[in-house]
């Protein structure tokens, strides 16, 4: 989206412009072990369900780091609306979304989504990554709220952040359980090893009740 810029110092590769005449182009190395959304795609998941065009929430947006690679997946006629709630980090996810049209950037609390409801229409896919004890909680709240039926949603589970106690697969086979009963089927899960520890990626679907009709 942006030429000739690193977000956070990554390597840009240009190539040339071929004899067939198709325009020199620009990539960014996605680096795994800065972005958990890249560990997964590492990791072996078969989509992550953000192509050209999609419209993608993005809770816990940070600096920008991993949104800046999801503006780029998305494309020109896609959009990025990325919540985050800390004012100082959020500072730099507002900076770097200046030079990217696609991405809003949005400083709230994701655990309040009508907060933000004026903002952000209905969208494609979630991506989360929000360190917290209830995050199955806030991502079915943002999905009532934002996401289409039949649209996707891809979840980092940091597992000692929701219970140090257990081993890391207990405590994951437990919040799929909770996506399960929010509507959130889950569809496929990674491990996020070596790239971060105790952590896994869940990507599922969103199958909200239909609501009755009611009788004229």
């Amino acid at each position: 989206m942006v030429p000739g810029i690193s977000v956070y110092g990554e390597k840009r590769i240009e190539l040339g412009a071929t004899q067939g005449g198709d325009e020199k182009k620009e990539y960014r190395l996605w680096n795994p072990y800065r972005s958990k959304l890249a560990a997964a795609i590492y990791a072996g998941v078969d989509t992550i369900h953000m192509g050209p065009g999609s419209k993608v929430l993005y809770l816990g947006g940070a600096t920008g780091t991993t949104v800046s690679h999801v503006s780029d997946v998305v494309g020109p006629e896609g959009m990025v609306y990325a919540v985050e709630f800390s004012h100082r980090v959020g500072r730099d996810l507002v900076e770097m979304s200046k030079r990217r049209p696609n991405i809003v950037p949005i400083i709230e609390d994701a655990r309040f989504p009508m907060k933000y409801r004026t903002l952000v229409p209905m969208v494609d896919t979630i991506f989360m990554d929000v360190a917290q004890p209830d995050q199955a909680r806030i991502l079915a709240l943002n999905a009532a709220a934002f996401l289409r039926n039949g649209g996707h949603y891809v979840i980092s589970i940091k597992a000692n952040c929701i219970d140090s106690t257990q081993e890391a697969s207990v405590v994951i086979a437990s919040e799929m359980e909770k996506l399960k009963n929010d509507r959130l089927k889950p569809v496929t899960e990674a491990t996020l090893e070596p790239f971060e520890r105790d952590h896994a990626v869940v990507i599922g679907v969103y199958r909200p009740v239909k609501k009755a009709k009611t009788a004229k």
